[in-house]
């Protein structure tokens, strides 16, 4: 038997990027010129929409993906698909829908590629600053290719948290951990968009983000580029993520004495 191919990741960080910021800023242009209407709304629960934009993003982003890696898999969040081939494209082709429907410009396009049971690349698109993120493992976090790192703070007093929270968790819980945040005094937010939370604790712009669950194609790719700019990223067993998703946790490496209380809360986690 031939020995499997050594990945091109870096082939595909420039697709992935240039896909990211493609159908972000398409998506944007068609939101900002759009009414509700246009937008077709449809419920996929409650509080939890998709609209036609979701749907054609995730469509380019797969023909990218077919027409550059044809054996890999894919798994996005509207139209599903399978975990086959070397390696898996995971997708969220807009994170943060509600946001997006609203006119709130924190969404982005969250990609994320999965090989060797481990996430190999991250790329997110900020829909607020029009910037890419991106991350290969083992070689650091980019915003649009300049190099970027959690925040040294040390400080609690000092901290900004971003909190996330959706209808699937008990909301008792989410009011109990913003108490102990506000106890040991950190402010905190609540900003609704997964992948754009993770890359602004990745930018320095937070110090700590949680979310008691969260799928594979909200948490990957953020969770890759917050890890390689340098916070301590905790998320569930690749497999659970994939299939059932989970709890996650980012902070910065001065604040790492949240760690312990934020796990408290999460259970089982492991280093991305």
């Amino acid at each position: 038997m031939m020995p499997e191919e050594k990945l091109d990741l870096n082939a595909r960080v420039a697709v992935a990027t240039e896909a990211a910021r493609n159908v972000g800023r398409a998506a944007l242009t068609f939101r900002e010129s759009s009414s509700s209407t246009a937008l077709q709304i449809e419920d996929k629960g409650q509080q939890d929409f998709v609209t036609v934009a979701d749907k054609r993003a995730e469509a380019s982003i797969r023909a990218a993906v077919i027409a550059n890696f044809p054996s890999d898999g894919f798994m996005g969040e509207e139209g599903g698909g399978e975990r086959s081939g070397q390696a898996l494209w995971v997708v969220d082709p807009i994170d943060g829908t509600t946001n997006f429907i609203r006119g709130y410009r924190h969404w982005g396009v969250s990609i994320a590629v999965v090989a060797d049971n481990n996430v190999q690349i991250g790329v997110v698109y900020d829909a607020a600053f029009d910037k890419v993120y991106s991350a290969v493992r083992g070689n650091g976090s980019f915003k649009d290719g300049q190099p970027i790192r959690a925040s040294p703070l040390t400080d609690p007093l000092k901290g900004l948290a971003i909190l996330g929270h959706s209808r699937r968790t008990d909301f008792g819980e989410y009011q109990r951990l913003g108490r102990r945040l506000y106890d040991v005094g950190i402010d905190y937010r609540r900003m609704g968009a997964a992948a754009i939370d993770l890359v602004r604790v990745a930018d320095g712009i937070a110090d700590l983000y949680y979310e008691q669950h969260l799928f594979g194609w909200d948490m990957l790719a953020g969770a890759l580029i917050a890890h390689e700019a340098g916070a301590q990223v905790l998320i569930p067993a690749l497999d659970q993520a994939l299939t059932e998703g989970g709890p996650v946790i980012a902070v910065a490496a001065g604040m790492s004495s949240m760690i312990g209380f934020l796990r408290e809360a999460a259970g089982p986690l492991y280093s991305v």
